[in-house]
């Protein structure tokens, strides 16, 4: 009789607990259920951050119910609710395959787009760069030793000959130089440009200062090179030499200048943000776009140490340049519909 006595609050308290929150678990539920067939895709706004609160709330409860010794069938059933919602909100709930699918096909191209303000200045100061760099070295050729890291000058300077210039263009290639040279030669003008990218990306937060010195430098290089070859009367050489990688590598440097404005941005002018959380949310498309500028500089450093060597005619290197620039403008500003926006 003692034993029945007890029972019976258990069961009404076990009634009233599923009462009060199996609305909550069966929510829970059935968005763990769209999400596993589906994706986070098919989540609203709300519903993606009521996900994290459901989570919460769902656990606390079944803390809840073992420390209450709520029937076990209640309890197995929310440790496996807990289980999936831990690995839906914290976990990898889709294939690397698949990640890697969506982030060329709308991650990637997205966030550039939603960083086409920051593109635009990172462009025009490369711009600019250039433009200066080209014009102090044409009034004082002493100029091109500071404006060309000695480890991209590749002997060439103002004092080269026109047969040096034009055989450092055109080839043949030097004795003992071959395809495992090359590719070498490749994977170091990687590191090199791979290094620039970062840092302009890095230190955007240090109010974008840095960034913006790392992109003009680059453009008073690129700028103090061409003089070098247009005022020996090589300046359609140099421009295809430069072109079969130049559009892909260049394009990489600016949006990682564009990735390190926006976080400078927001560090500056985080409005009512924390500049912290600013930061974080303005990280959020900086990152993607970093992620995605690896590739590029992937593509520019085997077409600038492989392909800009071995394919010597003017015309197939503009073609290549034009092609790489054409596909890189389609891929990341031909209107599409995306199922995300990127903040």
């Amino acid at each position: 009789m003692s034993a029945m006595l007890d029972a019976q609050p258990m069961l009404v308290n076990a009634s009233r607990f599923r009462a009060a929150h199996e609305g909550e678990w069966y929510r829970l539920d059935e968005m763990l259920t769209r999400i596993e067939k589906r994706s986070l895709n098919r989540l609203d706004d709300d519903e993606l951050l009521a996900l994290p609160l459901l989570y919460r709330t769902t656990l606390s409860t079944l803390s809840v119910a073992r420390e209450t010794s709520l029937d076990q069938a209640l309890v197995s059933y929310l440790e496996q609710l807990c289980t999936r919602a831990y690995f839906q909100i914290y976990g990898v709930p889709t294939s690397a395959w698949r990640q890697l699918r969506e982030f060329l096909v709308h991650g990637w191209p997205l966030a550039v787009r939603s960083l086409w303000r920051e593109t635009l200045a990172s462009l025009l100061l490369l711009v600019v760069g250039s433009i200066a760099g080209f014009l102090l070295v044409r009034g004082d050729a002493s100029l091109y030793y500071s404006l060309m890291p000695g480890g991209l000058a590749g002997g060439r300077g103002p004092s080269s000959s026109f047969a040096d210039l034009r055989r450092s263009i055109y080839g043949p290639l030097p004795k003992g130089v071959d395809q495992s040279g090359l590719t070498f030669f490749a994977s170091q003008l990687f590191v090199h440009n791979a290094s620039i990218s970062i840092a302009a990306f890095a230190f955007g937060f240090m109010f974008c200062l840095p960034t913006i010195w790392l992109i003009v430098t680059t453009g008073l290089s690129a700028g103090a090179l061409v003089e070098v070859f247009v005022s020996k009367g090589l300046g359609v050489g140099i421009l295809g030499w430069l072109s079969i990688h130049g559009t892909t590598e260049l394009f990489a440097i600016v949006l990682s200048g564009a990735a390190g404005f926006r976080i400078g941005l927001a560090v500056a002018f985080p409005g009512r943000l924390a500049r912290l959380d600013a930061a974080v949310a303005a990280g959020r498309s900086a990152a993607v776009v970093m992620g995605g500028t690896v590739i590029m500089l992937v593509f520019a450093g085997l077409l600038e140490g492989i392909g800009r060597e071995t394919i010597t005619g003017d015309v197939p290197r503009y073609a290549i340049g034009a092609a790489m620039l054409l596909g890189w403008l389609t891929y990341f500003y031909l209107p599409r519909s995306d199922a995300n926006a990127v903040s």
